[in-house]
């Protein structure tokens, strides 16, 4: 199996502009290409994650990454899938984020010896001189075939600002750049940049002519793995800070069964051959099969040393054993504790994260869905006196699969 019949079995090619060339290219180990992360927070999240395999599989095979840091491109937004404007980020801001994204790049993609490059849309698309702009480059785009495509069509409803309008072309210009600056011959994205995408070949056909047109090649990310992204893009992090590698386990352990394969195939390492043999796995099966997916991702973020302490504590919980020490755990703040040395259970949930608000909270335990130390509690007056609390802690449970213990 080559490559290309790989990506395309694993599910992760949805559409291409040119199949014969790319699929040449790219076993050929000659495809020099480019995805993009505009820099909206601190840290990656799961809706990176899948892009950053593909950027590393295709690296082990000899072809060149370029990570694309949008330095520039944040300070519009990309209105692509959104149906309110992104919050506007300070300079500040973005780059204290773009230092993030590399520290966590670099835990997938080699970029030593040149072996991939990681750019800054903002060195050139901060000096652009408007004028220029306008008749360099926003000559060759029909506005009729822009309010067409659909990254803006969701948008047009509610409103669709000048600013985030103008996206497209920063997109598209960002393309002819990285072909004219570092020879980038390929883009791959998610589905909702389709239109942004083609515009960059269109692009760089309208002022480099057809024969550099032959060498642009657009590629397509698969449409149900950029929906899993963004399902959880807003909670699951790869900052360890922000979602630990706990939790980061727990919620590949947790995924549906119908998903499970799926996962495995996009987002793993794992030879095809023993792919196949899994997919025929059923019931008690897919319990090892997400055992396997949770173990291999963690690794991937965080190392085999973290995935193996995740998996252990997920093991010893589920197993009825000690909880581990690797459980999220939180101590509780002196001034959460009232006058009589108790503090509520709900300020508790929303304190460790086990719920998202108090309103959450009441839902949770008034459903019967709330343990402490294996003990139901339907109360939602429940409070826990610090003197309750033994050295090693309380665990603190909510539903079937949500841990966390709790110190004074």
């Amino acid at each position: 199996m080559t490559l290309w019949e790989e990506l395309k079995a694993r599910g992760l090619i949805a559409q291409v502009t040119n199949e014969e060339e790319i699929s040449k290219m790219v076993n050929e180990g000659k495809a020099t290409f480019y995805i993009g992360f505009d820099p909206t927070a601190d840290s990656l999240h799961v809706g990176h994650f899948m892009a950053l395999c593909l950027m590393k599989r295709l690296q082990m095979a000899g072809n060149k990454p370029i990570a694309l840091l949008g330095g520039g491109t944040g300070m519009i937004g990309d209105p692509s899938g959104k149906t309110d404007m992104r919050k506007m980020l300070t300079e500040e801001d973005i780059q204290h984020n773009i230092a993030c994204f590399k520290k966590q790049m670099s835990r997938f993609i080699d970029f030593s010896d040149g072996k991939a490059l990681m750019v800054n849309n903002a060195d050139w698309l901060m000096d652009l001189n408007y004028i220029k702009l306008l008749r360099e480059v926003g000559a060759c785009f029909s506005v009729n075939k822009m309010l067409a495509a659909e990254c803006y069509k969701q948008r047009m409803e509610k409103g669709l600002s000048f600013l985030e309008f103008n996206y497209m072309i920063m997109q598209s210009y960002d393309f002819y750049r990285l072909f004219q600056d570092y020879g980038c011959n390929m883009q791959f994205g998610g589905d909702d940049q389709w239109s942004n995408m083609l515009g960059g070949t269109e692009l760089i056909r309208r002022k480099l002519g057809k024969d550099a047109h032959a060498m642009t090649i657009t590629l397509l990310l698969n449409s149900e793995g950029k929906k899993m992204g963004k399902t959880v893009s807003g909670a699951v992090w790869l900052d360890p800070e922000k979602t630990s590698p706990y939790d980061f386990y727990q919620y590949w352990r947790n995924v549906d069964d119908a998903d499970v394969m799926k996962c495995i195939r996009l987002l793993t390492f794992i030879p095809m051959e023993q792919i196949e043999e899994m997919s025929s796995w059923e019931g008690s099966q897919l319990n090892k099969a997400k055992e396997i997916l949770a173990f291999e991702l963690t690794s991937l973020v965080h190392g085999e040393e973290e995935a193996k302490k995740a998996q252990d504590a997920a093991r010893s919980l589920f197993g009825g054993g000690a909880a581990s020490a690797d459980i999220p755990s939180t101590i509780l703040d002196k001034v959460l504790f009232n006058e009589d040395n108790k503090v509520d259970l709900i300020s508790v949930l929303v304190k460790t994260g086990l719920v998202p608000s108090r309103s959450e909270g009441r839902r949770a335990i008034e459903q019967g869905g709330v343990s402490i130390d294996g003990n139901k509690i339907t109360d939602v007056f429940y409070a826990i006196a610090k003197d309750a609390i033994p050295e090693d802690g309380l665990l603190v449970k909510r539903g079937k699969k949500k841990f966390h213990k709790i110190f004074k």
